[in-house]
């Protein structure tokens, strides 16, 4: 296979991403119980993705899936993502294996996990950062050009900033996390939409 091909499988894996993911979590939360007398209930606004998969959800075999599933398209993607240069690869399927680990390491009934703490903030940063790695392999001009990637890479991590400040105040962390994880699980899927729009990039099988 060509080294500026990309594989016709990064498309699917790229689109199921975000589908899982934002699928997951609005399933997840839409199962939780209501506030009552000794429960506040779950509020999309205040409360993390990872807490719809922690030990003290209900049917938090949802949130598990969707996160699996997700690690393991970014996986595809980046394997699939053959006109980037290796860094990047590797960072996506950094970023998608962490995102494995922390399903894998859910938060407890109560208080928190450094493993899954741990798992989930490599993943944001790899998943935030890859862009900024997307050279074409062997050093030929490279598509997206720097005019969309610089921008997105920008972004990602300025949302990356902003969950991180939303994490220090306690205010409104669930949304500024799912803003974050939202655009990490899109941009993939833009970046293969991107290179098959290119002249210089054919998808094949």
């Amino acid at each position: 296979m060509r080294p500026d091909v990309v594989a016709r499988y990064a498309l699917w894996s790229s689109s199921a991403a975000p589908v899982l993911l934002i699928g997951g979590w609005t399933l997840a939360a839409a199962l939780q119980p209501g506030p009552s007398v000794q429960h506040e209930g779950y509020d999309s606004l205040r409360d993390t993705i990872s807490a719809l998969a922690g030990y003290g959800a209900a049917h938090r075999w949802v949130m598990t899936l969707a996160l699996l599933g997700v690690g393991v398209c970014h996986l595809a993607t980046a394997r699939g993502l053959r006109p980037f240069a290796t860094p990047a690869r590797v960072m996506l399927g950094a970023g998608g294996a962490a995102t494995i680990l922390a399903a894998a390491f859910p938060l407890p009934a109560s208080g928190a996990s450094g493993a899954h703490q741990s798992a989930a903030t490599v993943a944001f940063v790899c998943l935030a950062l890859w862009p900024a790695l997307w050279r074409h392999a062997g050093g030929r001009t490279a598509r997206p050009p720097v005019s969309v990637m610089v921008p997105a890479t920008l972004v990602l991590a300025a949302l990356l900033l902003g969950f991180a400040a939303a994490v220090g105040t306690g205010v409104l962390v669930g949304l500024a996390e799912r803003l974050a994880a939202g655009a990490q699980a899109v941009w993939p899927l833009v970046t293969v939409l991107l290179l098959r729009r290119s002249r210089a990039t054919v998808i094949r099988v």
